[in-house]
């Protein structure tokens, strides 16, 4: 099983941005409180330690021209990567931005795996294939 957690709306490319996209999209526009910027900080220096950056393995795997609305899923049994989110679900309560919590078994055709996460290009939607979780 796999996870995201992304954006309740599309942006205007078409796409939803995930969980990160949108607290940076917070920190950019100068939003965040200092302890919520403090938090993001450490936290992604936590994920710097304990993930891969997709982009750093294959430059190409978010490139738009390529791969438009690629997405990036934690995989179930990431569970301290999947605990590190809810801080930032916190932040986008707080400022009352809207998310979804998706899960797949099968949520697109894989362009980037590692032990704790993959990339894809997104499936159609299918009826029961992700499951928003308000």
């Amino acid at each position: 099983m796999y996870v995201r957690f992304q954006a309740t709306e599309a942006n205007r490319r078409g796409t939803f941005p995930g969980v990160f996209a949108l607290v940076n999209g917070l920190a950019a526009a100068g939003r965040l409180t200092p302890a919520q910027e403090s938090f993001r900080r450490s936290s992604y220096d936590w994920y710097d330690a304990h993930l891969a950056n997709p982009s750093h393995v294959d430059p190409t795997v978010y490139d738009r021209d390529l791969h438009h609305g690629a997405e990036a899923w934690f995989k179930e049994s990431a569970v301290e990567h999947l605990a590190q989110v809810a801080g930032h679900l916190e932040i986008l309560t707080l400022h009352g931005v809207g998310y979804d919590v998706l899960r797949s078994t099968d949520p697109g055709t894989v362009l980037y795996e590692d032990e704790h996460q993959v990339v894809v290009l997104p499936h159609p939607p299918r009826p029961g294939a992700e499951l928003p979780v308000r």
